[in-house]
């Protein structure tokens, strides 16, 4: 599903700026190394920021010290292959794993890592080729929504980002060993991680819609009147950000966290602050000189 956006948001962003008159190989040429420079970028904010960091060191050098709240059965079990630690009920690595950070078909990727890193390189890129920043920067306004919406319908089929146990007609049940039921039966709301979650929010469906509808803002309503470049990408950063901060809320699972914000939260406001500076400069910069 990360590919499928990925490779949409390309093909969207090529199409639109084809009709500007801009390059199309370019933007392909551009989406292709920003898959890579994003899949960087999200694993090592999730290694870094995620509460996992000394679990990565420890399965380096001493996998001893790494515990997993699973239940014995799940730990011997043939997928998991741990050592069982009685005295103490938790189950610890069999085998040191100097990679285990970089293994990002494991699981455990962050949006923001990724956006930062795509659009690092794209800074770099587009210099290089002379490609006009802040237009390829409003097509990723509405081709980065629309790709994330795809890559959190991924995230759903997963199991991953579940929220806060709740009783709703849209609730979601994950299935046993699923994230959401290891989290609840370390949270002492499950009996055993071996049965099927309580229902929960569907957070990660929550901000596939959110960004669907940003992507349908940005491309249909504020990229046909924008007044200077550069003024979509704003507006989808604004957007998610406040997206971010509220589905955050309600999400349940394993998160860094710092001055009672998950990362994302603290993220989403530092872009919200220095997106004021930014929209001023742009729309001063845009202005017809005196």
């Amino acid at each position: 599903m990360l590919a499928t956006g990925f490779a949409l948001a390309t093909f969207i962003g090529a199409r639109w700026l084809g009709r500007l008159g801009q390059d199309r190989e370019v933007v392909i040429d551009l989406g292709l190394a920003m898959v890579v420079a994003g899949v960087i970028g999200s694993r090592l904010l999730h290694v870094l920021a995620d509460g996992y960091f000394w679990d990565y060191v420890h399965l380096c050098t001493d996998p001893a010290k790494v515990s997993w709240h699973i239940t014995r059965e799940h730990c011997l079990h043939s997928s998991v292959n741990g050592l069982w630690d009685q005295p103490h009920g938790v189950c610890h690595p069999k085998e040191a794993n100097c990679f285990a950070w970089a293994a990002f078909w494991a699981g455990g990727l962050t949006y923001y890592g990724g956006l930062i890193g795509a659009v690092g390189y794209a800074v770099y890129f587009l210099r290089r080729e002379g490609f006009p920043f802040w237009k390829a920067a409003d097509m990723a306004g509405f081709g980065v929504a629309l790709g994330l919406a795809w890559g959190r319908m991924g995230c759903f089929l997963a199991g991953c980002c579940f929220g806060v146990p709740c009783e709703h007609s849209w609730s979601a049940w994950f299935p046993r060993y699923s994230p959401a039921s290891e989290a609840q039966f370390r949270a002492h709301r499950l009996a055993s991680e071996a049965l099927p979650a309580l229902p929960v929010h569907p957070t990660q469906l929550y901000e596939a819609a959110g960004s669907l509808a940003i992507a349908a803002v940005g491309y249909y309503l504020i990229a046909p009147r924008k007044r200077f470049d550069g003024q979509v990408f704003v507006f989808f950063l604004a957007s998610y950000s406040v997206l971010r901060i509220s589905v955050e809320i309600l999400r349940n699972d394993d998160r860094g966290a710092l001055l009672g914000l998950s990362t994302s939260q603290l993220i989403s406001v530092l872009i919200t602050l220095g997106l004021i500076p930014v929209y001023r400069w742009l729309r001063v910069r845009s202005l017809p000189a005196a």
